[in-house]
């Protein structure tokens, strides 16, 4: 196949991704405005600027549109603010980076009015929830999970329930950030109040399990 065949033959899926994508946008703004319940596949339509046949070829329901939506959202967090080098063994410098990134994610105004969405339906619509917390919360617990095991591995730490450790260190970081944010208790922390509560829960996991 020629380079220009090539360019051809990606066209179709280079459109049909940036309709996507077009769908998805209008959808979360929808979603944004009158919440999972208050949203129409007619209204994603009309605020996507594609016609609902167009809009059901892509997807079948809103429940479908919104999975999708979170799900990038998701592996944003994944991308961005889950990373953790496990050959950095300054453990202290490494998950003050980690925690305070994954702070600084959580906050972003953008994303709560659809976590408490997602909490809103999770009872009737249980595969949402379980979904947005495999993608979302588990990866987070998992990324930090890797991290400690393997500053076990190399004689830096000592840790019992590795898993137990970075649930608490991850639930540490946002309970006085993220968790009242979410409850419209406080605004967006600040840079010096993420870095206070991150470096508490830092140095609390190293008194834990420093060997």
């Amino acid at each position: 196949m020629t380079s220009t065949q090539t360019a051809i033959a990606e066209v179709p899926t280079e459109v049909e991704n940036a309709k996507r994508r077009q769908i998805m946008a209008g959808a979360q703004a929808v979603f944004l405005a009158q919440g999972f319940d208050g949203a129409s596949m007619g209204e994603i339509a009309r605020k996507a600027g594609v016609s609902k046949g167009t809009l059901y070829v892509y997807f079948d329901s809103k429940e479908q549109l919104f999975e999708a939506i979170f799900e990038e959202a998701c592996m944003e967090q994944v991308e961005q603010a889950l990373t953790l080098d496990s050959d950095d063994h300054d453990v202290e410098a490494a998950l003050t980076r980690f925690g305070s990134d994954f702070v600084r994610f959580l906050c972003r105004p953008s994303r709560l009015s659809p976590l408490r969405t997602i909490i809103g339906i999770a009872d009737r619509m249980p595969e949402i929830g379980r979904r947005f917390y495999q993608f979302g919360p588990a990866k987070g617990t998992a990324a930090v999970k890797r991290y400690l095991d393997d500053q076990v591995a190399a004689g830096i730490l000592q840790i019992e329930d590795s898993e137990v450790a970075a649930a608490q260190f991850l639930e540490a970081c946002q309970a006085l950030t993220f968790k009242p944010m979410l409850f419209n208790v406080i605004e967006a922390p600040t840079e010096e109040r993420i870095g206070h509560v991150v470096g508490i829960a830092v140095r609390a996991l190293l008194a834990a399990y420093r060997k």
